[in-house]
């Protein structure tokens, strides 16, 4: 063992630019793993991301005016209170959107506990120089209103008395979320404004923010036993506000496991194809060693040793390095690992990502080694191997119709025999394929902003009367029909309905009629055409467990409904279990039924804010116009992390490049000087050198990207599917974007080869002669 360890530090005299190479290209792979596990966790957690960040309180208690709430910090397990926070019920309309909020009091200066995190704007800081006061919505209120910092929206009190409020900014908190048809959303207002909304109307919100968050149902006892169950109106639990998340956070985590897992291998055989080269580039020396006396197992044990020591040192430089300076990297990365310290599972992270890559990087690592410790006592058999196969007929033909030798001899560099030529390329086919994937999901996500209806959402805006009775349904379809930018008005109506067994809940829809159909997004069977005929998502099939073509019985209110599902369709609400079909369909069962709302179709172009304004205007805010809930909005932190996906992958398909680009011009040492020895120039050589790059990373772009984009589509596919959603929303990657990221592989490649290429042009023989043996 003493002389495995002298040999080894030996080794590592002589080769330290090698061994350089292998400690930075790990430290890189880690903290590249690192920095990809906190935006991950950054965009797949968003709940807890903004609870973290806004110290937020884990039980929102809502009582009356009088309660008592200064003796809740006594309460044992209370860490801290959020207000109390004066509050009342209002409804904020904007551009034909009406929302129910509740107005908190707040000051200038945001508390520490439950702190708005301000997203867009600023916070409050008094009425402007016209006397309008000052509203901050949360981003869920100010996503239903469209409204944006600097409009000015109207809020109605509980006295029915209008009052124009200007929106200062847009801020998120980790509570419940605001939904239609669910409880009202939250604003925050000064003081003074709240009186003049309120005229005295209020209630009280505060928050609890607990030592054990395990801890909340006793609490709450605790609580409501101290202010009085009287006095207590309603209860939020930090839970609930997760749990309203927790879909969102499900759907990115799959996507970003995948993901993680294959950056994960890529990175592991990028190391360890560093150290493999290293190993193979020592032969002579592993020859000379068991010349002298040392057995295959010294030899194994010697450069294991070395290299996992390799492997350990650069897992700890790059793991302290994004643990102390990660915090301060600018932009969102460094944004995103700051938060990411404080988020569920960072610390399994920080150990879990640098132990997998260590014990793949030890797998790859012992067979290397495994192989060195084979190697015959010989060196002159190397001499005796051909390096490569010999010239075929038709690059012998091909050099003789005077193509360039550098073009021919780089073809025969890149591609020498078909187990040679396989196990680079897909090495570097590996990290391309990821980003394809990558391009894939972004591309779906585009897809959703830029062509709604293509993905299951054809109607950009929905319409509900304020007052039913004002006027009758066609004269209100006439209206919406008449707006400007409106290309086709459906009605339509919702209910609950019951599955066989009475088991479970879903959504029967009855929208468009039998002679203006719903164009909803078929893709698998056909659409409605017929009297008693749906179309359902995926979620409902798979909930019932039938297919397109199945009759299915449903209990409306009491009353059966049976339907004929002749197709699927892309539906992005309630996880897909949605049955969809004609409002005609639905008033053979109740004659009376009227419509509830009405599916607005815009003209290409159209805008939905100006519609909206549109319609407000002219039914002089008789209706409630709301934009169509886009699952897209819920996914926009997956842009900035596929993006910086793409950017892992990119390193370490550079550092894999390297390594083939190295290996390859040390394995074709003796090439190199016969060539010289016939008389090509080192232009031509260093031409060859690079033309095997190039060659090399195109055969592997090529791969990678029709790989990545079956995979991409089936991925994304699948996990429609498995959502609810449905298979059919994968959208690939325009064929631009494809060709860009071939054409940045090869000329990646041509670039990092072109030093490698020029020292070995300018070698002389006589400094290459060793590589004979």
């Amino acid at each position: 063992m003493r002389a495995t360890l002298r040999w080894a530090h030996a080794d590592f005299r002589a080769h330290r630019g090698e061994a350089l190479f292998v400690v930075l290209a790990s430290a890189g792979i880690i903290a590249s793993l690192l920095l990809a596990g906190a935006l991950f966790g950054y965009a797949a957690n968003p709940w807890q991301r903004v609870f973290n960040q806004s110290h937020g309180a884990h039980i929102w208690l809502h009582t009356g005016a009088g309660a008592d709430t200064a003796a809740l910090s006594r309460v044992d397990g209370v860490a801290a209170l959020s207000g109390p926070y004066r509050t009342t019920a209002t409804t904020v309309e904007s551009r034909g959107a009406r929302v129910g909020v509740t107005l908190r009091a707040a000051a200038t200066v945001p508390p520490e506990t439950a702190r708005p995190l301000v997203t867009d704007g600023n916070w409050l800081a008094g009425p402007d120089s016209t006397g309008t006061g000052a509203v901050v919505l949360e981003a869920s209120v100010a996503r239903a209103l469209w409204a944006e910092p600097g409009d000015t929206v109207r809020v109605t009190g509980p006295d029915g008395a209008p009052h124009a409020l200007r929106v200062s900014g847009i801020a998120e908190v980790a509570e419940p979320r605001y939904h239609p048809g669910g409880g009202p959303g939250i604003g925050w207002v000064l003081d003074g404004t709240l009186d003049e909304v309120a005229h005295g109307d209020t209630g009280q919100s505060v928050g609890l923010r607990l030592q054990d968050p395990d801890d909340t149902d006793f609490t709450v006892q605790r609580a409501v036993t101290v202010l009085g169950a009287d006095r207590v109106a309603q209860v939020t639990k930090w839970q609930q506000a997760r749990a309203e998340a927790g879909g969102d956070d499900r759907l990115l985590g799959q996507m970003f496991a995948v993901f993680g897992l294959g950056a994960l291998l890529a990175a592991a055989l990028a190391a360890a194809g560093a150290i493999g080269a290293r190993v193979r580039g020592q032969l002579r020396d592993i020859a000379i060693l068991k010349a002298v006396g040392f057995t295959p197992g010294q030899v194994t044990r010697g450069f294991l040793v070395q290299h996992l020591a390799f492997a350990l040192l650069g897992v700890t430089l790059g793991t302290a390095a994004i643990a102390l300076l990660g915090a301060r990297i600018p932009g969102r990365i460094g944004e995103a690992t700051a938060v990411w310290q404080d988020l569920p599972g960072h610390t399994a992270l920080m150990i879990g990502i640098p132990c997998g890559a260590v014990l793949l990087i030890a797998a790859a690592t012992g067979l290397s080694a495994w192989r060195a410790g084979r190697v015959p006592p010989v060196p002159v058999a190397r001499a005796a191997l051909p390096s490569a196969a010999p010239m075929t007929a038709l690059g012998r033909r091909a050099l003789g119709t005077r193509v360039p030798p550098a073009l021919v001899l780089g073809w025969r560099a890149a591609f020498p025999r078909r187990g040679r030529t396989f196990l680079p390329v897909a090495r570097l086919a590996l990290p391309l394929v990821l980003i394809t994937v990558a391009l894939v999901a972004w591309s779906t996500l585009d897809q959703f902003r830029s062509r709604p209806a293509q993905m299951g959402l054809p109607a950009a805006l929905t319409v509900r009367a304020g007052q039913p009775a004002g006027a009758s349904d066609a004269e209100l379809e006439r209206t919406l029909a008449e707006a400007p930018g409106v290309a086709a008005v459906h009605p339509g109506a919702e209910m609950a309905a019951l599955v066989p067994g009475q088991t479970g809940t879903i959504t029967l829809r009855g929208l468009g009629t039998a002679r203006d159909p719903y164009p909803a997004k078929v893709v698998e069977g056909r659409a409605v055409s017929g009297p008693d005929e749906a179309v359902a998502g995926q979620g409902l099939l798979d909930l019932l467990g039938v297919r397109v073509g199945a009759w299915v019985r449903m209990t409306v209110e009491g009353r059966p409904q049976i339907l004929h599902v002749v197709g699927r369709t892309i539906e992005p609400e309630s996880g897909g279990r949605v049955i969809t079909t004609t409002i005609d369909a639905l008033r053979e069962r109740d004659p009376g039924l009227r419509p509830e709302f009405h599916a607005l179709v815009l003209r290409e172009g159209a805008d939905p804010e100006t519609v909206s304004a549109a319609l407000a205007g002219a039914a002089a805010g008789t209706l409630e116009v709301r934009e169509t809930p886009n699952p897209v909005d819920r996914l926009e932190p997956a842009r900035a992390v596929i993006a910086a996906l793409i950017a892992v992958l990119a390193l370490i398909g550079l550092i894999e490049l390297l390594t083939l680009i190295g290996t390859g011009v040390r394995d074709r040492g003796r090439d190199l000087l016969a060539l010289k020895a016939i008389g090509l120039t080192p232009r031509q050589i260093g031409a060859m050198i690079v033309t095997a790059a190039g060659l090399t990373a195109l055969a592997s772009a090529v791969v990678g990207t029709t790989v990545g984009v079956l995979s991409g589509r089936w991925l994304v596919d699948t996990q429609g599917a498995s959502s609810g959603i449905g298979a059919g929303i994968a959208q690939l990657p325009p064929l631009p974007v494809l060709s860009m990221v071939i054409v940045g592989a090869v000329l990646g490649a041509v670039v990092a080869a072109a030093l490698p290429a020029t020292r070995a042009a300018r070698r002389r023989p006589a400094d290459s002669l060793s590589e004979t043996l």
